[in-house]
């Protein structure tokens, strides 16, 4: 008998410690559940502060296609630059290879990763098989060109032409068949990249002061409307 009520006694007294610990501590107890509620959220976006790309969208100038008259992609850039000693191309293809990426030296020799546009896994052992990767603009020049670029100056071109937030390695066809068409003319034959491609485009877009035309939004908005959580890339609120 004298061991059971000291058994409770030992409960009670580590149940008040326990609560005193708590009101006086309340940060550890919001945490606790803050760190359960919050694991998806952090787990898809680790940058919770970011805007929903249906939020971006909305914050878009939506205007008609200003004329291509002067338009070349020298008005953006005029090549690769090379960012301490390695080329922006190679430093994009070892970002979408990840932990796969095989190196010499700078360039990405072998590797492998799910290449977005096509939705295919694709496998490369040799540097002369990933000369066939192209590096896509996201928001195509000529398309930034119609849709504010051409007011810019030099150095918001070029940042528009050079910034990884605008860059993906895709397949070259794949590429070859957007050329420079927007959300409304051209989209990822892989339905399940879609809705990252187009919040990609309205990141892009949004830091850039770009504007989109009404189709354009139009096809955005349908897309978004299948994934209505989904994110826009490095924008933060």
């Amino acid at each position: 008998m004298k061991f059971k009520t000291r058994r409770m006694l030992t409960v009670v007294f580590a149940l008040g410690a326990a609560i005193l610990w708590f009101i006086i501590n309340p940060e550890s107890y919001e945490s606790v559940f803050t760190k359960v509620e919050s694991t998806n959220t952090e787990l898809s976006n680790p940058d919770s502060g970011a805007f929903l790309a249906s939020e971006l969208l909305e914050k878009l100038e939506v205007k008609g296609r200003a004329p291509k008259t002067g338009y070349s992609r020298e008005k953006f850039y005029d090549g690769w630059p090379n960012i301490d000693g390695c080329s922006l191309r190679q430093r994009i293809i070892k970002r979408e290879f990840g932990d796969s990426a095989v190196l010499d030296g700078c360039d990405v020799v072998a590797g492998e990763f799910d290449e977005p546009y096509t939705g295919q896994h694709m496998i490369f052992k040799s540097r002369k098989e990933i000369t066939a990767l192209q590096i896509d603009h996201v928001v195509a020049l000529s398309d930034a060109w119609q849709k504010g670029a051409q007011y810019k100056d030099e150095d918001t071109r070029y940042a528009i032409a050079t910034d990884p937030l605008n860059l993906l390695a895709v397949d070259g066809p794949a590429n070859q068949q957007k050329s420079d068409g927007d959300a409304a003319t051209w989209l990822p034959k892989n339905k399940k990249f879609r809705c990252q491609y187009v919040a990609r485009q309205v990141s892009v877009k949004y830091k850039y002061g770009l504007w989109v035309t009404q189709a354009e939004k139009d096809a955005i908005s349908r897309i978004l409307s299948a994934c209505p959580n989904e994110l826009s890339v490095g924008i933060t609120k």
